[in-house]
């Protein structure tokens, strides 16, 4: 099945230079990549995004590592794949959340580690389904920053300017 996948390398991945590590595991996925920008992620944006922890003890936590408070550089590289089982081949390569349960070849196993406080400092986050996927591709990225039409969109004038907007 044709799919979208959303990568995050996240601050901790920017702050030891893993960016060319992880597109090089990524490459061989034989993916087609549809979007690439660095970002510095706000409290408000990371909250976003990690909405669905809200309920958890460590949300608030997880959203200061995605903003990049606990990290010299701040930044995030959000990427957009397209291509055949792309959310399951992204996964894969990911390795598993627990940077200590993840493959010694995946981009967790090999880079992730556990901080003494109990946080999983993983490197990458990759979408997790095909609904969650289509979200957060619309709050990374908007349609004209893709290279190909992922989602619906629309056409809306702002400031006598037309612009395309996600529906």
């Amino acid at each position: 099945m044709i799919q979208n996948a959303l990568i995050i390398i996240k601050p901790d991945g920017v702050s030891k230079g893993l960016m060319g590590a992880v597109f090089n595991k990524f490459a061989k996925a034989n993916l087609e990549l549809v979007g690439l920008k660095t970002v510095k992620a706000e409290v408000e944006e990371a909250e976003k995004h990690y909405h669905h922890l809200r309920d958890k003890p460590y949300f608030q936590e997880t959203v200061r590592y995605l903003a990049g408070e606990f990290h010299k550089k701040k930044e995030l590289v959000i990427i957009a794949y397209h291509g055949k089982d792309a959310i399951k081949k992204c996964r894969k390569i990911a390795g598993a959340t627990n940077p200590e349960k993840a493959h010694p070849e995946s981009i967790r196993g090999a880079y992730g580690r556990i901080t003494t406080k109990g946080l999983y400092e993983n490197v990458v986050h990759v979408s997790s389904d095909l609904r969650e996927a289509e979200r957060e591709v619309k709050l990374w990225f908007r349609p004209e920053d893709l290279t190909k039409h992922l989602y619906p969109t629309r056409t809306k004038i702002f400031n006598r300017v037309k612009i395309k907007v996600w529906i």
